[in-house]
């Protein structure tokens, strides 16, 4: 079950439980669309694969399945950022 984290872990923007604007990749590394796509050209900058829209856990299931608390605030170095998303980026994920 995804931990549903409530944060960007990069510039730290709320992402809670019924966020559009959460991404993810596919470690659960948790960025706001602006970070995933536009900062880092989707390439998740912690395992090099791409990101997709989290999917928001319905309200009904969060008493029994409660959404992280926890957040994770690990901004990122910029020019290793850039780096890696120049390596990946034309690299289909299916193939990275």
């Amino acid at each position: 079950m995804l931990e549903i984290r409530p944060n960007c872990e990069h510039c730290n923007k709320n992402l809670p439980y019924n966020s559009e604007e959460a991404m993810i990749c596919s470690f659960e590394c948790t960025y706001c669309k602006e970070c995933a796509l536009e900062l880092f050209e989707n390439v998740c900058p912690s395992c090099s694969g791409n990101f997709n829209q989290r999917p928001i856990r319905p309200s009904y299931q969060l008493k029994k399945h409660p959404a992280s608390t926890i957040r994770i605030f690990i901004p990122k170095n910029y020019n290793f950022t850039k780096h890696n998303t120049k390596i990946y980026k034309n690299i289909p994920a299916i193939k990275r």
